[in-house]
Order: C-alpha cells, then sequence, then structure tokens
C-alpha cells in the first residue's frame, strides 16, 4: 500500500489513527477533575505535538541515517519561519503559498550551509553548524531588523495589505487554508468531558503524516541505505570510489527543508515569529526529541517531540497551589513536606524532570521510548508463549 510493506503500512495507519483521535486521547480526565491539569488535548499543544514532530523527523532523517550532528537545526526553522511570514504579508493569507516558500528558502539556506560543514565532520561538523546558526540568531536580533523585526519580531499587521487578499481598511488578516481560519474549532461536550476539534490541528496533522510517508520512502529506498553505508564507515565507504558527499549534503538538505516546514507551519497557525526560534537552545532541543524518541527509528523522533512538548506544557504550568490541592487530605505537616519535596521539579523546574528523564533513557533505554515500547512487546510475547500449552502436552486428568 502506497508503495510501503505491510509493516510500515501499519505503522502509518496507526499513526493516522492516532492523530485523528488525538482530541480524545489527549483528554482523559473530566474538566472538572483535578486531574484535568494533565489533559493536552487543547489546540495549541495539539499543534505544537505535530508541528515539532515534523522538525524531529527532518533532523532524524540527518542524525539517525548519517550520524552527522547538527546542532544548528533550528536556522533553518527560523528562517522558514520569516519566509513564510514575508510571504503572507506580501501575498497572500493562504498558508500554502508561506509554507511551500518556507520550505524552498530553508532548503536554500541549507545547500550554503552544509556545503560549507560537510566539509568536517564529527565534532567539527557539530561546531560549524552551531556557528552558523548563532550568527543566524545574531543577524535575526540586531542586523537585520528591517527584514526579520529585530528583538520584537515579525506578525500580521493592520497596516499589511497582501496583494491577493480582500481586507478592510483596518482589518487584520488572519492565516487560512482557503477560506478555512487555522483558529476555527468545534467543541464536543460529552458528559464531564470537553472534546476540541481545531481546523489547523487537522490542518497540520495531515502534512505531518505526508512528512512521515515521505520519511519511510527515504529510509527503505537505495538513498536510504547509502546514507546508513555513511554512518556505518564513511572511509570504507570511500575506499570503494563511491563519493559520499552528495548524499550526506542531499541528507543535509532534505532535513533543512523538514526545519523550513516546521517553521512555515508554526506561522501559519500563529502568524508571529521571532528570531528565539533560531537560538541554539532550540536546536538543543531537537537533538533531545531525537535521542528520546530513538535515533534512527521511524516513530522515534515524534515520540520524543510529543513528550517534551507534553512535559514543557503541562509540567510548567503546575504550581504550590495546585499541589496543595492534590494532597489536601493529608495531615497538614506531611502535606507541605510532599509539596516541598515535588516542588523543584514542577513549574520552572521542569527542565530539571526532563534532565532526569533524559539521563535514565540514555542509561536503560539507548534507543530511546521506541526500545522500551519493543522490550514491553516481547515481554507480553513471552508470557504469552509460556501460557500457551505445548501441542504435545497431555491435558491434566
Amino acid at each position: 500500500m502506497f508503495g510501503l510493506n505491510s509493516k510500515d503500512t501499519s505503522l502509518l495507519l496507526v499513526v493516522a489513527v492516532l492523530t485523528l483521535l488525538a482530541p480524545f486521547i489527549l483528554n482523559p480526565f473530566p474538566e472538572n477533575s483535578d486531574l484535568a491539569q494533565f489533559n493536552a488535548g487543547y489546540p495549541d499543544l495539539m499543534q505544537r505535538f505535530v508541528i515539532f514532530g515534523i522538525f524531529a523527523i527532518g533532523f532524524n532523517i540527518l542524525f539517525g541515517l548519517t550520524g552527522y550532528l547538527s546542532f544548528g537545526h533550528a536556522a533553518f526553522l527560523g528562517v522558514g519561519s520569516y519566509a513564510a511570514i514575508w510571504m503572507m504579508k506580501l501575498l497572500t493569507l493562504n498558508v500554502i503559498p508561506a509554507i511551500f516558500m518556507g520550505i524552498v528558502v530553508a532548503g536554500l539556506f541549507a545547500l550554503v550551509v552544509g556545503f560549507v560543514s560537510l566539509r568536517r565532520s564529527g565534532i567539527y561538523f557539530s561546531i560549524l553548524t552551531l556557528a552558523f546558526a548563532q550568527m543566524s540568531y545574531a543577524l535575526a536580533y540586531s542586523v537585520l531588523t528591517p527584514i526579520t523585526g529585530g528583538e520584537t519580531g515579525l506578525q500580521i499587521k493592520p497596516i499589511d495589505r497582501p496583494l491577493l487578499s480582500n481586507l478592510e481598511p483596518g482589518e487584520i488578516g488572519r492565516a487560512n487554508l482557503f477560506g478555512i481560519e487555522m483558529g476555527n474549532s468545534y467543541l464536543l461536550n460529552v458528559g464531564g468531558w470537553q472534546f476540541t476539534f481545531n481546523a489547523g490541528y487537522y490542518i497540520a496533522a495531515v502534512v505531518m503524516l505526508i512528512a512521515f510517508y515521505i520519511s519511510i520512502r527515504i529510509f527503505r529506498s537505495p538513498f536510504g541505505m547509502m546514507l546508513r553505508a555513511v554512518k556505518s564507515n564513511q572511509n570504507r565507504l570511500n575506499y570503494t570510489g563511491l563519493n559520499s558527499k552528495p548524499y550526506t549534503l542531499a541528507a543535509f538538505v532534505i532535513s533543512g527543508m523538514y526545519a523550513g516546514l516546521a517553521g512555515g507551519l508554526m506561522v501559519a497557525m500563529d502568524t508571529q515569529v521571532g528570531p528565539e526560534r533560531m537560538f541554539w537552545t532550540a536546536s538543543g532541543e531537537v537533538v533531545l526529541m531525537a535521542i528520546l524518541g530513538g535515533v534512527g527509528t521511524l516513530i522515534g523522533p515524534v515520540l520524543g517531540a510529543g513528550m517534551i512538548k507534553y512535559m514543557e506544557n503541562i509540567l510548567s504550568k503546575i504550581n504550590d497551589a495546585i499541589l496543595h490541592q492534590w494532597f489536601a487530605f493529608m495531615p497538614d505537616g506531611l502535606e507541605n513536606f510532599k509539596v516541598a519535596i515535588i516542588h523543584p521539579f514542577i513549574g520552572k523546574g521542569w527542565h530539571l524532570t526532563l534532565g532526569i528523564v533524559f539521563m535514565l533513557v540514555v542509561i536503560f533505554l539507548p534507543g530511546g521510548l521506541v526500545e522500551g515500547g519493543q522490550r514491553i512487546g516481547r515481554l507480553f510475547r513471552r508470557k504469552k508463549r509460556k501460557d500457551k500449552p505445548s501441542p504435545d502436552a497431555t491435558p491434566a486428568e
């Protein structure tokens, strides 16, 4: 199906079903429940799940297949965002041309950066990409302010009159897909639950599924096999007479285009962009996503992106007041003790929790969350085999 084998087709269908049912899956607790704090089924967060999933998928094509670790991938995310916002400000508020422009400009920028950076490998390559990203951030923050808006960034303003729009004087344009605004939502109330179906999320989700499908085809293609050969032993590959540079450069550009796609979608969902998207911490974040989920796996980067964005948006909102509500049934002394113990790991301290999780994954699950799922699956299969009677066994009297 779709040129995929049965296993990859099943994986694609599972991802599609989970994406379609995300408003239900991410809202397991009733709205009035104390545990509603852990619900993640609201549009902004769901959009971040799929957009950063695309970003991580693209990064995994470079790092997972070739072994080249880029510390500057956020530069392509930022460049794609700036290209998309300018397309909306000048031409049309339809998100398709904006996203397309983000992909193209990010791809061209990746071609330049990759051509220079791929002259080196290992830590030298990583430092070069980091240097390019920080230079891009500095340019966007202070030098190219007429183009980037400097510290305040860019957004759609009442004075913007895109060429292919029919806005009234003073009206602020809104991103749309042939008239469907990204903020349009339908609320479904079932008992104590409220489920939100957001147009922007489903548009981004469809793009993510297409990006995921393309990544599967790349992983299973002869091109993907060449990239794995580069990761395995690039020197030996060069000794055979094959020039690996065009393959690594192509992987770098494709990865940059994925980042540009994510940047364009971020602008489509929220029509503003600032230089912070190009800062080195954003590049480090996508590295964590890939490692947490499972480098070199198909679904791993998406899982890693979802996990980090969930912790960033859910754990960071928990404060001492919420903790006191949870432990109100305890005696005052024990309640305060519990709150004091948990306090460093929530709110602004959510990075500490992320660091601990990352450390545990690296030590006990080098293959990331995917390896954890595989271990659980093998455990259940082993248990089923033990419970299943042998064909030669004689029933007890």
